[in-house]
């Protein structure tokens, strides 16, 4: 493994993987969608997973985040491992420390965008933070759309509404899974921007599964992944440092989204 810049000042680990290994199936069937996969998220930072289509980069956040099981090793938010949780501790512990964006804004159609935004901890019984809420809502820029429901918003905005929401609850970590995949080129800006800005203003931790170069770059860190094994990193990347370091992948970009390369070993 390879950066171009001495790696940050250790801080505290938001969630760390051990030899994490993910494996669908059995026989001529099986495949390895993760290989022993040993990384650490800091505290703080704002990283970006990438890698070929097949790489096993939404696998890894999927397991970090407690939405899929492991097949070996370990994964950990903070101090706790994640095999260890029973179901209903499992699901406090996504609900309480963990906030999620993906391509798919999730907005519940009948509700205003403020609802959305505190629906989880609604859900939980928890009052939000109001000044927290109130820094949040200026972070994304949604003043004054917040009694606007998804309907009266465009993607842009809904995608904000989706970024507010996993921030509202001051959770630990957040994934993040092709966030700006359902927008076009300025909404995406401004999506990154925000999470850029919630990492270096609010004290988040941000990972983000990500295919897009330019995506990689707001990031503070580039892990690359290539046949579901980490195989490079970069630290202050750039669209071309990054785009630079995925043409120098094994497996190149000739795969179909969401395919895992089978293997035996």
């Amino acid at each position: 493994m390879t950066t171009t810049t001495a790696p940050p000042t250790a801080t505290a680990t938001a969630a760390r993987a051990t030899d994490l290994s993910k494996v669908y199936g059995e026989g001529e069937t099986r495949v390895v969608a993760l290989d022993a996969v040993s990384v650490e998220f800091r505290s703080g930072e704002f990283t970006a997973i990438m890698g070929p289509s097949g790489s096993g980069k939404s696998t890894l956040m999927h397991c970090m985040a407690g939405l899929d099981t492991v097949s070996a090793g370990s994964a950990r938010i903070g101090d706790t491992e994640l095999a260890s949780l029973k179901d209903k501790q499992l699901t406090k512990l996504r609900r309480d420390k963990i906030g999620f964006i993906f391509q798919a804004f999730n907005l519940l159609p009948t509700l205003t965008a403020a609802e959305n935004i505190t629906l989880p901890m609604d859900i939980a019984g928890r009052k939000p933070d109001q000044e927290w809420l109130d820094r949040v809502v200026e972070t994304v820029g949604l003043a004054g759309r917040l009694k606007h429901r998804p309907s009266q918003l465009s993607g842009g905005q809904q995608q904000r509404v989706a970024v507010a929401r996993a921030l509202a609850s001051r959770p630990e970590i957040i994934f993040a899974d092709e966030p700006t995949g359902n927008l076009d080129s300025r909404a995406g800006a401004e999506i990154l921007g925000f999470l850029r800005n919630s990492v270096r203003e609010l004290g988040q931790t941000v990972v983000m599964v990500t295919h897009d170069p330019v995506a990689a770059s707001y990031a503070d860190r580039v892990v690359f992944l290539a046949d579901g094994r980490i195989v490079d990193e970069l630290h202050g990347p750039t669209a071309d440092t990054v785009l630079e370091r995925m043409r120098n992948l094994p497996g190149g970009s000739d795969r179909t989204p969401g395919d895992a390369k089978p293997r035996t070993s």
